[in-house]
């Protein structure tokens, strides 16, 4: 890591050039190439991907769900009025480039009028469909053309997939506002604009980087649409953390006196490397969701994989070449006027004492100490360079090695409240918790956008005009062999009409020669409801093995509705393997790093109350409804299958870096002192600081999300600024803590014979003692320790 850091310090314009070569190069592929995202969620082996498929081969084009509705609050749209004004529109939409067909129920051939008379709508239908998107400009046309024929009493709403594209995401003003508060944040902590922006540039070359690398991607494999803003969302949290934790380091290098090179190669070979193992943790954890080995995920896993690979490299390669070029600018003007040598330029020599005032990485106060008398110099741990160990304080006097302020009296107030706030806080968790088992599991549609959203209005209007199912029908599918199979298929409808559940049963029609069949069946209820899942159960359970007995027929139901539940039941079923196979990488690595069986256990069980807490808030606000109209996210609905893999992966991998960060300054003074109070106490009040602005940064951008209007990444933004809040609020500053003193000693057992067996690595190396001695007191006190290390 070193030889890394040095290499990218004297080549840094090569460096930076490489990398802006690599951004702008990738950005410029992918313009060419443009976007192939999937939102396939077919899971090859269940019914509903059985019934797709014979969809595809024998009826090509059916697949198109875009629709114009209209509605008049007066008369019907049978009247000549309403008639003659849609007419002409529809004729006009026809015209339009990229439209390939428009049926309305005025000329018979589609579409059709609701019992009422008061609404009706005109199937639609673009070129790009079934073969790939059509041109979002085209479709902006058409929503224009179409609702330009509202008014006096008509109202005019188009939905559909491809309408959908004309209201996507709004990225970059949640990027926008993610980074503005990013740099707030980090203008308070460093006071520097420099040592600001650092961070936050690294973060955004490597994320806009991943993400024309993400685009490029979708050509290769499934990639969900998803996913370019969920690695967006990923890229930028870990991504400025990650520069954040090193800026951090090397400008403590530089307030005790190191040349800039000095500095930046000390910053990357020590946090650097923790960067790095933290970098790795949560791309393992990412990968996880191979094992799962359905196409829709492994896109998504890899695409947020490289995300965070990327941010990585940016941190630990172009990190160091901004901070030569930045030099002493890192360090605010208080601080480079207090720092030996600071007016030498970038790569004045090292310093010989660290100067009074300067802050740790841990945010406490380097104060000097008061000279020594000439010839005694200061130990540079438990025993000095003599190999002499510092005397013991006096009894009653204070430790100077002690960490003061507002963290070291809060560490103070759990030392002495273990139990009370263990309790208090395993309390909150729980009850944010509880609204988690109430967990359902489906796939938002149109209906849950946004009450303003042209294709919310048009979903509400059919839902009302024919029906809540109309929007969500079901397609029964067979392959027909022989004239026995194909006139008990046409029998087939009449049958199940006066089924419960069922709203009305289309006839049944043919494709490909007669060779297979197909019947549409309208639901009496909506298709997120538990009732429309129930009726697809009923179906394959009872009723069609029941009509089809004795004929042969092999009818398979499909359509979105029961795609999504075979999809969100394939999830649950393998969700046991892929939580475990997460956990256990996670307690593996922890039992690694800290030689302790209490440590990856209490980590297990304190990453799930996170993801169960920010679950339980997700059912609240997404399922339940509380607040989501007001806050623009559309209307209360099921929980998406795939989110609880994904959550679970970028949760545990980032709950592992503040698990490090914690527990190893705990395991290094429990190594110094074998004093388990001291331990807990000193490392809570020596990293809380790092670890609340790191979070602070971290639940700012994913936050910032929730205004990008898609209900999907606003359920990420949410769900995972709420675990990380829990996670460093609650549990790393309180819970866990508080455990580690009711657990005493037990915190760092380990069985002789795994301690035998287990390899030695280490996370971060010790930092090297200083060249020259600083001077102590003569008073035997313990000389003040310099060694806080971020660990990301």
């Amino acid at each position: 890591m070193t030889a890394l850091a040095r290499w990218c310090l004297r080549r840094r314009l090569a460096v930076v050039v490489l990398w802006l070569v690599a951004l702008a190069g990738t950005a410029a592929a992918a313009a060419l190439a443009g976007s192939s995202y999937s939102e396939d969620y077919r899971v090859p082996g269940t019914e509903s991907g059985r019934a797709t498929a014979l969809l595809e081969r024998d009826f090509p084009g059916r697949g198109g769900d875009d629709t114009i509705v209209w509605h008049t609050t007066s008369g019907t749209v049978r009247s000549a009025d309403v008639r003659q004004r849609m007419s002409h529109t529809l004729r006009e939409v026809a015209a339009l480039p990229g439209v390939a067909s428009v049926d309305g129920p005025y000329t018979g051939s589609g579409g059709g009028i609701s019992p009422d008379g008061r609404t009706a709508y005109a199937d639609l239908t673009f070129r790009g469909d079934g073969a790939g998107d059509p041109d979002v400009g085209q479709v902006r046309t058409v929503v224009t053309t179409a609702r330009a024929a509202a008014g006096d009493g008509l109202d005019v709403a188009l939905g559909g997939s491809s309408i959908g594209l004309t209201e996507g995401a709004n990225s970059h003003l949640s990027e926008l506002v993610g980074i503005v508060v990013a740099a707030v944040v980090l203008f308070v902590v460093f006071g520097s604009l420099a040592a600001c922006l650092l961070p936050i540039a690294t973060a955004l070359v490597g994320v806009g980087t991943a993400a024309a690398g993400t685009v490029l991607l979708g050509h290769l494999m499934p990639v969900a649409g998803f996913a370019p803003m969920l690695g967006t969302l990923i890229g930028l949290g870990v991504g400025i953390d990650y520069a954040l934790f090193i800026v951090t380091r090397h400008r403590k290098g530089l307030r005790q006196g190191l040349s800039v090179p000095e500095a930046a190669e000390r910053a990357v070979a020590t946090t650097g490397r923790a960067v790095v193992f933290a970098g790795g943790t949560v791309c393992a954890a990412l990968l996880g969701m191979l094992v799962l080995r359905l196409d829709f995920l492994i896109g998504v896993a890899l695409a947020a994989s490289l995300t965070v690979l990327l941010t990585v490299a940016a941190s630990l390669t172009l990190l160091p070449a901004l901070l030569g070029f930045m030099g002493r600018r890192v360090l605010g003007r208080r601080e480079r006027r207090a720092v030996p040598g600071a007016g030498l330029g970038p790569d004045a020599p090292a310093g010989l004492a660290v100067p009074t005032g300067s802050v740790a990485s841990s945010g406490l106060v380097v104060t000097a100490a008061p000279a020594a008398p000439t010839g005694l110099v200061a130990s540079t741990g438990p025993t000095g360079p003599t190999g002499l160990a510092a005397p013991a304080a006096p009894t009653g006097s204070t430790d100077p090695t002690a960490p003061t302020g507002l963290a070291a009296r809060w560490s103070a107030l759990v030392e002495r409240r273990p139990k009370l706030l263990a309790a208090v806080a395993a309390a909150v968790m729980l009850v944010l918790a509880l609204p988690a088992f109430a967990l359902h599991l489906g796939t938002s549609d149109q209906g849950n956008n946004p009450a303003s959203s042209t294709t919310r209005q048009a979903y509400d209007l059919l839902a009302d005009g024919f029906g809540p199912g109309v929007n969500g029908p079901l397609t029964l599918v067979a392959e027909l062999d022989g004239a026995g199979e194909r006139l008990a298929f046409d029998r087939l409808p009449a049958r199940l009409r006066d089924m419960p559940g069922i709203a009305s049963v289309g006839p049944a029609t043919h494709g490909r020669g007669g060779a297979s069949g197909a019947i549409a069946v309208v639901p009496d209820s909506s298709p997120q409801s538990r009732a429309t899942s129930d009726l697809v159960r009923r179906l394959r359970a009872e009723t069609l093995p029941r009509a089809t007995a004795g004929t042969g027929l092999d009818v398979h139901v499909g359509g979105p509705t029961a795609a999504y539940d075979d999809f969100a039941a394939v999830i649950r079923g393998k969700l046991p393997l892929f939580v475990g196979t997460v956990v256990g990488l996670g307690c593996v690595l922890l039992l690694l790093a800290f030689r302790s069986v209490g440590i990856p256990l209490k980590a297990a069980a304190m990453n799930i109350a996170a993801v169960a807490s920010s679950f339980g808030l997700i059912v609240a606000v997404f399922q339940w409804g509380w607040g989501s109209e007001s806050l623009g996210l559309g209307r209360a609905g099921p929980i998406e299958p795939f989110l609880p893999v994904v959550m679970i992966a970028v949760l545990f991998g980032l709950s592992m870096d503040y698990q490090v960060f914690l527990v190893s300054r705990m395991y290094e003074e429990w190594l110094a002192t074998r004093d388990n109070r001291r331990a807990v106490r000193v490392g809570l009040a020596e990293t809380s600081r790092v670890i609340n602005s790191a979070a602070i940064i971290m639940i700012s951008v994913f936050l910032a999300f929730v205004l990008s209007g898609d209900r999907v990444i606003a359920m990420f933004g949410i769900g995972l600024a709420s675990a990380v809040a829990l996670d460093a609020f609650v549990l790393r500053t309180l819970l866990v803590p508080a455990l580690m003193h009711l657990l005493g000693g037990a915190n760092w057992w380990l069985p002789g014979w795994l301690d035998r067996r287990l390899p030695r690595i280490s996370i971060e190396p010790p930092e090297p003692r200083p060249t020259r001695p600083l001077p102590t007191p003569l008073t035997g006190a313990r000389p003040e320790r310099e060694d806080v290390r971020p660990v990301a």
